[in-house]
């Protein structure tokens, strides 16, 4: 199979973090909070937030869920002063991931938004034991559960109109289609680091996906021998002393003793592993047919912004300026990429800045905000 820069097999190398933790997410699945069917309930992020299972039509493999995650700043001791909201917010997360931005509930929160967020069937919250970690065999399926989302917010706002869809990497992605196959259904979109093009440009996607379309046919749930080296997850673990058996490290000053960046993000580990969940063909398949229409060109008719670092970094070996770039998707094609979504594009190339972009050390987010703040009144809360 063609080597595919974002998910090669993965060298003999000495600087991979140690295989010594036996941890079991699977195992972990099973004493996590489910969020009750049919109404609001406490959500694991605390005050302010509240979740509520969606079920989906049965596929071939059983049942599916989602869930939806609401947050309310009258709720919030730590959140703005409540205001009216002027317009709704609803993200999508990214592979091997789930909600967990408390600061992006907030902030986006004192822009204006009422604030929402999507566990995508498979997923964090919405992933029961047994299932195939966030898979797929189309990004279309996930249709289902943006519709049922939508339908509870405009039960909660039924005067705030359409929706601003925020998505990440993967999530970024399928928003984007999202948004191409349904014109005039958005208010805005906000892409954050969205995952629109393999690395190394259209010439490995080119010759990896008859491949890997044929793998999809015939073993579509086969895992690929592939290895997550982990250092996305070294990045958002942030650099405490001992996380990750160095044996010395540069003392943390104040400022970065109050930052999750440094000291670690809060993360359930059963719902965003490291190393992450297999990658499947079928699943492989259906992200490559994404960018395939996204090389071919989208038409997203609403106001489009698109943050992405200034920079990425791959290497078989960790290093620290690691902490400082994209350690999973390709920012500069990212960039090159995104004028075609549609006609009114925006791209906020922010220094330094991780692969999430808004989990990225604290004077890098902060400009990242107050782009999307400034954005957000311009073409959201107006």
């Amino acid at each position: 199979m063609p080597s595919i820069p974002f998910l090669r097999p993965t060298p003999d190398v000495e600087d991979a973090p140690a295989e010594v933790d036996v941890y079991d997410p699977d195992a972990a699945l099973e004493d996590l909070p489910v969020a009750p069917v049919g109404r609001w309930g406490p959500d694991v992020l605390g005050d302010g937030f509240t979740a509520r299972t969606v079920e989906l039509l049965p596929d071939e493999d059983g049942p599916v869920v989602a869930t939806v995650v609401r947050y309310r700043p009258e709720d919030d001791p730590e959140g703005p002063p409540p205001t009216p909201p002027r317009f709704v917010m609803l993200h999508l997360h990214g592979w091997n991931d789930y909600f967990h931005q408390r600061e992006l509930a907030r902030r986006c929160a004192a822009d204006g938004a009422a604030f929402y967020a999507l566990d995508l069937r498979r997923y964090g919250r919405s992933l029961r034991p047994g299932q195939l970690r966030g898979y797929v065999e189309s990004l279309s399926t996930y249709d289902e559960e943006i519709h049922a989302a939508r339908d509870l917010i405009r039960a909660d706002h039924p005067e705030l109109g359409d929706v601003v869809l925020m998505g990440h990497s993967t999530g970024g992605l399928t928003a984007a289609l999202w948004a191409h196959r349904h014109p005039g259904a958005l208010r805005a979109l906000v892409l954050n680091a969205p995952w629109l093009e393999l690395q190394g440009s259209w010439i490995l996607r080119t010759l990896g996906q008859p491949v890997i379309e044929r793998l999809a046919r015939y073993q579509p749930t086969a895992a690929l021998p592939l290895k997550d080296l982990g250092f996305y997850s070294r990045v958002l673990a942030g650099r405490a002393a001992g996380a990750h058996g160095e044996d010395a490290l540069p003392e943390l000053s104040p400022e970065e003793l109050t930052d999750p960046a440094h000291t670690g993000w809060p993360i359930e580990r059963a719902w965003r592993t490291s190393p992450s969940a297999p990658i499947r063909p079928g699943w492989l398949a259906a992200v490559l047919a994404g960018h395939s229409q996204v090389a071919a060109g989208l038409d997203i008719t609403c106001p489009v912004l698109v943050l992405v670092s200034d920079k990425s970094l791959f290497g078989p070996r960790w290093t620290e300026q690691m902490r400082m770039a994209d350690t999973v998707i390709d920012a500069e094609l990212t960039a090159r990429r995104a004028p075609g979504l549609g006609p009114l594009v925006t791209v906020a190339r922010v220094r330094d800045a991780v692969h999430d972009v808004l989990l990225s050390p604290a004077a890098v987010r902060e400009g990242a905000y107050r782009e999307l703040s400034r954005w957000l009144r311009a073409y959201a809360a107006a």
